[in-house]
């Protein structure tokens, strides 16, 4: 019979990325290791550092012991949902980037307005001057 874990995104997990709140991702697993960050023979800023990411490789590399992986156990809360899409950060514009987006846009419109404006004023000139040469 298949045990029921609780599935986190990474998204969630990492929002729990404080000393008081710490929980960090490995092997496809979500830690709550709050209260083990004064107890890490490492410091809480290594943890701290492998927060809102998959710290799989980082906790590989620190070549950690069988009792340490089996410590692990006890910190478990259940498993990156793998299947959640991973959203953009969206960048949110205010009102007054949006008038300032505005303000540059009629610059803009009347930079490129003032060029075909002069062609035709030259042209009108030249057409009258070539006109009155021959009617001269």
């Amino acid at each position: 019979m298949p045990t029921l874990t609780k599935l986190y995104s990474m998204e969630e997990a990492s929002q729990h990325n404080t000393k008081d709140d710490c929980w960090v991702v490995i092997d496809g697993k979500v830690y709550d290791v709050t209260s083990y960050l004064d107890d890490h023979p490492g410091g809480d800023d290594v943890v701290l550092a492998a927060t809102g990411k998959d710290a799989t490789d980082e906790f590989e590399d620190a070549g950690h012991s069988k009792s340490a992986k089996e410590l692990m156990q006890n910190f478990c809360i259940g498993e990156l949902d793998t299947s959640a899409p991973v959203i953009p950060e969206l960048e949110i514009s205010s009102k007054k980037e949006t008038d300032n987006y505005s303000g540059n846009l009629m610059e803009l419109i009347k930079q490129y307005w003032a060029v075909p404006v002069a062609i035709a004023g030259i042209s009108a000139v030249e057409l009258k001057a070539t006109a009155f040469a021959w009617n001269g």
